[in-house]
């Protein structure tokens, strides 16, 4: 049993063969209006034809938009510029234009101290470490984590054993049979802050 096609491509050559059957064979359907079908399917193609051209001209109107967008926004900073010399003395008129001055320079704050540090070891040498981000103080760039072997000529030493840039990192082959000690500290710009609290464990 045919099927009645279901996209639009296979629906207008349907029905381009049923009118062009219709017309040639006119003594066969008696009774089909096709001139009916022929105005619906002809209607349908200037509305096609509409909807691309103006699809074509809805690209062309915003490319348009999208470049006046981009010179207006040039000639507007143009002008804001000019107008900050303009008014270097008081630059509380700048808000007469709706702008404003620039904001005094604020200066990066070291980040707070992370809290909770806490480890676990993972068997076949592998040690989960986690702890909580600061409570205050600046933004965190990363977080230094640091060990020290207890029971060792450098046990006071703290050494880099990784960064991370979120609250928790794998470590994988640490030392065996030392005590091991760790901290993690946060990190930006400004500096370095207080370590946290030491987790120790001995594998």
């Amino acid at each position: 049993m045919p099927k009645f096609p279901t996209n639009e491509p296979q629906i207008m050559a349907f029905a381009k063969q049923m009118i062009d059957g219709y017309r040639n064979h006119r003594l066969d359907f008696p009774n089909a209006a096709w001139q009916l079908l022929n105005a619906r399917y002809l209607f349908y193609k200037v509305v096609r034809n509409l909807q691309t051209k103006t699809k074509s001209q809805l690209r062309l109107a915003t490319k348009a938009k999208d470049i006046s967008l981009r010179n207006l926004k040039s000639i507007m900073k143009q002008f804001l510029q000019k107008a900050e010399v303009d008014t270097a003395a008081n630059p509380e008129k700048l808000k007469l234009i709706g702008w404003g001055p620039k904001p005094a320079f604020q200066p990066i704050e070291i980040p707070g101290q992370p809290t909770e540090l806490a480890i676990d070891d993972k068997q076949n040498g592998v040690l989960d470490l986690r702890w909580k981000k600061p409570a205050d103080g600046g933004t965190v760039y990363n977080y230094i984590i640091e060990r020290r072997c207890q029971n060792t000529d450098l046990s006071d030493n703290w050494t880099l054993a990784a960064i991370s840039y979120g609250c928790r990192i794998t470590l994988a082959d640490p030392p065996k049979g030392i005590k091991l000690e760790y901290r993690v500290s946060t990190s930006n710009l400004a500096g370095q802050s207080i370590p946290s609290n030491t987790a120790a464990i001995t594998l």
